[in-house]
């Protein structure tokens, strides 16, 4: 059984005084607007990732890597290249259309025998698991939120926030005379709802290619779901609560409205929200078994040295830590089900052919698939329509720990990125065996 917890009153008048940070849209297309030089990051190492043709890719197309400018190509590459349809995707990467009647695959022997580096277009998708006091009803020892679930109603609260304590959090801001305003954190997910009544964007961009209408921004459930764990509207008497009450909640729209993105396209948008000042990134996606990504790994380690990158670990126990999770500078969140020190029976782990391990540990709900029960999902999340539904999955655990990432450098903007990952691994809550995120212990430690 879960303790409902009230809000204290010495909190109240800092919380309904807070107000977020004000600043205009961002442009739905600036996310590839302009050349890629324009995005002010230098071509990248890329390291030794091997390329996986039998993982999961975007069909007729390759990215071609390199650390020189494409003028200093030898006359074999740019040969290989002559009639080849290129777009650039982020500093020294572009994506190469495969001409028709060749494979993928054989288009790029081709190009590796010209002496040019490449690469899969990998797919990733997004981690929810399948299935069908702030005034915020669902906020803990308030009324609850009522919704449906199949061909029932049933009151749902938030005992995510009482487990990871972050009302203790709050309360620790407020003793220190702070509000509980986080710092900007992108979203790198599908397209973020910016209508729903009690969710606050700064903006919502698409790096998706190719680039959407201004007016099709491929909104889907997951990004708004993901967004609305980390910035729900908070004291609005709404809904739910956030764990973060105010502050710039960027959506970056990296997954199509069927829930799948690219190599490509996430790396794009790890570029923009680099350019964008995100100190802390959502990535509540990932693809299983695949050992690296020469791309991404590189946009990743790019985006660690200024952002504090948060990735959901995965949803099937015995194929290790997805990818990008499993990148040594990103932090891996797995999902815990009813009990605390327990794993729930969907999230990814480490075993002895993927021994990356998890980095820390959050409520991600109980899931039908393990229960035997559909309607067994308890993380009530935003939905579209101004709706609200429960889900589970480690796409929702990784934002709890992205919120409390984004209170630490909210409360204490000095703080590196690696300092701060550092703060929130050595403040978790060890006691049932996990690694499982303390908000209150994490936001005093960052407290200047």
């Amino acid at each position: 059984m879960s303790h409902r917890v009230l809000l204290p009153a010495l909190l109240l008048p800092l919380l309904l005084t807070a107000c977020p940070e004000q600043s205009p849209a961002p442009d739905p297309l600036a996310c590839r607007s302009g050349s890629v030089a324009s995005l002010g990051v230098a071509p990248l190492n890329w390291g030794q990732a091997r390329a996986d043709w039998s993982a999961a890719r975007v069909p007729g197309q390759v990215l071609l890597l390199t650390e020189r400018a494409a003028g200093t190509l030898s006359a074999q590459a740019l040969g290989a290249l002559s009639g080849v349809q290129r777009q650039a995707v982020g500093p020294g990467v572009q994506l190469a259309r495969t001409p028709a009647g060749e494979s993928d695959r054989a288009f790029a022997q081709r190009l590796q025998a010209a002496g040019l580096r490449v690469q899969p277009n990998y797919v990733y998708r997004a981690l929810a698991q399948p299935g069908n006091p702030p005034n915020d009803p669902a906020f803990p020892g308030n009324a609850g939120l009522n919704i449906r679930v199949g061909d029932r109603r049933v009151n749902v609260f938030q005992t995510y926030l009482s487990r990871t304590r972050v009302p203790a959090a709050w309360d620790a801001l407020g003793a220190a005379g702070r509000t509980p305003v986080g710092a900007r954190v992108a979203v790198l997910d599908s397209a973020a709802d910016r209508s729903h009544p009690d969710l606050r964007l700064s903006g919502v961009v698409s790096c998706l290619l190719p680039a959407p209408a201004r007016d099709d921004l491929n909104v889907s459930e997951h990004g708004t779901e993901v967004a609305g764990v980390i910035g729900a509207n908070t004291n609005n008497g709404l809904g739910l609560t956030g764990v973060v009450w105010s502050g710039p909640l960027l959506s970056v729209a990296v997954l199509d409205g069927n829930g799948s993105g690219s190599t490509a396209d996430l790396a794009a948008g790890l570029n923009y929200a680099v350019q964008q000042g995100a100190r802390v990134i959502n990535i509540s996606l990932g693809a299983p078994d695949l050992e690296g990504d020469a791309v991404l790994d590189a946009a990743l380690t790019n985006a660690t040295k200024s952002a504090v990158v948060v990735a959901a670990a995965g949803n099937t126990p015995d194929e290790g830590v997805y990818y990008p999770a499993s990148h040594p500078d990103v932090i891996a969140v797995g999902a815990v089900g009813s009990r605390d020190g327990e794993l729930a029976c969907y999230s990814a782990r480490p075993d002895a052919q993927h021994p990356r391990a998890l980095d820390i540990v959050a409520p991600g709900g109980v899931s039908g698939q393990c229960q035997g029960d559909s309607l067994a999902l308890d993380i009530p999340v935003l939905a579209s329509g101004g709706n609200y539904k429960l889900e589970a999955g480690t796409s929702f655990s990784a934002p709890m720990v992205s919120g409390v990432a984004a209170l630490m450098r909210g409360v204490n903007p000095g703080l590196s990125a690696a300092q701060t990952r550092t703060l929130l691994l050595r403040s978790v809550n060890r006691t049932g065996g996990l690694p499982l995120l303390d908000a209150a212990a994490a936001v005093r430690a960052a407290l200047p």
